[in-house]
């Protein structure tokens, strides 16, 4: 089997539109959840959610807009990032054998909101002519194919919030078989509209707003926590084959080195611990890592009182007496849950804190559940930190839970 290193990030999410200036806002402790600015949040019982400050009309036309939801155009940016970062000389073998592996849960939700709205409400048959194609859920992966002329496998896997986590396991998998060199992986989510919001306040698994700091709704972990935040963002990583990096002296942002996929099958939104705990092991167990290696967990850490207490458990059910020693953290406390994107943002968070030794915090936590009763790494990023191996993980609607684990690297080869 081939060794798969990450050789090019991009990302753009609450707090910053590249990874270093995402990443340098989580470690400071800043959340970027706060009272959506429009006029129709008078009709939301929970107003809050995390925007990303992001200017479409900075990096596109206006006519190239009109073909592009939210969600393409952040999926565009930081595929550019990714890439930029990579330094990838292309040729034509090198498109032809790179694929695009890509996930979000809800695809183009803008351009379904408007479209129902101009049909109901504006009682218009109207719709725009390039509503199917901003709308689908494989817009935004076939749009970094297009973009850069990649002729390889172009997939979109919709798992709800373990789709790109699952996207980028997926593409580790055909990397590491030896089927391609090089992949662009990762998702993009753009759910913050009337419609949206409104479905999830149906489901009541949002955050109620903190009566004195909107910015700290989000309580993963905490005695106090009642639910999660929306957010938008996107990230893309670039995986390479590890002789193909090197030999071309490439930049390493770490190692992938196992992935654990599963399903609950036990409830379309109740978590699981045995299914949580699964995936886990299965990626450790591709990783050929004894659990006891692993220093660092980047939680799903939704902030919903089920998963909070689940994801605990099967932590424990995993690494036993060593979870007490093991720092995890969920950065969504800051950036909110960001869907279909979350897992390759936070995958991205994981990597960067194996680099600099510095791991993000859990914001918001003064007092913890009594049946959340792991190291939190509570309201301050811990820096100094000599690890080696961290897992990430994904936990899903539908019960598609996605586990991820990757090495520090020297930054070259």
């Amino acid at each position: 089997m081939k060794r798969v290193a990450v050789t090019g990030l991009g990302v753009v999410a609450p707090g910053g539109n590249d990874a270093d200036q995402f990443f340098a806002s989580l470690t400071a402790g800043r959340s970027s959840i706060d009272v959506l600015p429009d006029e129709w949040t008078e009709r939301l019982t929970a107003r809050i959610a995390a925007r990303a400050s992001f200017d479409a009309g900075a990096h596109f036309r206006a006519q190239q807009l009109r073909m592009l939801d939210r969600v393409s155009q952040l999926a565009l940016v930081v595929a550019g990032q990714a890439i930029a970062s990579a330094d990838i000389e292309w040729n034509d073998d090198t498109r032809a054998s790179t694929g695009v592996f890509f996930g979000t849960g809800m695809g183009g939700a803008a351009t379904t909101d408007d479209g129902y709205a101009t049909l109901y409400r504006d009682d218009s048959d109207r719709i725009k002519p390039f509503t199917v194609l901003t709308a689908m859920n494989n817009a935004a992966g076939a749009w970094i194919g297009l973009e850069h002329g990649l002729t390889g496998p172009n997939v979109t896997y919709s798992t709800a919030c373990s789709s790109s986590a699952v996207a980028i396991g997926e593409a580790w998998l055909r990397i590491r078989s030896g089927a391609a060199p090089l992949a662009l992986a990762g998702g993009a989510e753009a759910p913050l509209t009337l419609g949206t919001l409104k479905a999830w306040e149906a489901l009541k698994t949002l955050a109620t707003e903190d009566p004195d700091d909107p910015s700290a709704s989000c309580k993963p972990f905490a005695r106090d926590r009642s639910g999660l935040v929306l957010g938008e963002g996107a990230a893309v990583v670039v995986l390479e084959e590890w002789e193909h990096a090197k030999k071309r002296n490439a930049r390493l942002y770490g190692e992938l080195v196992g992935y654990g996929l599963g399903t609950d099958s036990a409830h379309i939104t109740r978590p699981s611990i045995e299914g949580q705990a699964r995936a886990m092991t299965l990626a450790l167990a591709s990783a050929r890592v004894a659990p006891e290696r692993i220093g660092y967990i980047n939680a799903h850490g939704t902030g919903t009182v089920a998963n909070d207490a689940v994801e605990t458990a099967a932590i424990r059910r995993v690494f036993g007496a060593h979870a007490d020693r093991i720092p995890v953290s969920s950065t969504k406390s800051m950036h909110g849950h960001l869907l279909g994107a979350a897992g390759a943002v936070e995958l991205v968070v994981t990597l960067l804190a194996l680099r600099s030794g510095t791991l993000p915090p859990t914001l918001n936590l003064r007092v913890t559940d009594p049946e959340c009763d792991l190291d939190y790494v509570p309201n301050v990023a811990r820096e100094g930190q000599d690890v080696e191996l961290a897992l990430t993980s994904s936990f899903a609607f539908g019960g598609t839970n996605a586990v991820l684990v990757c090495r520090r690297v020297p930054a070259r080869g």
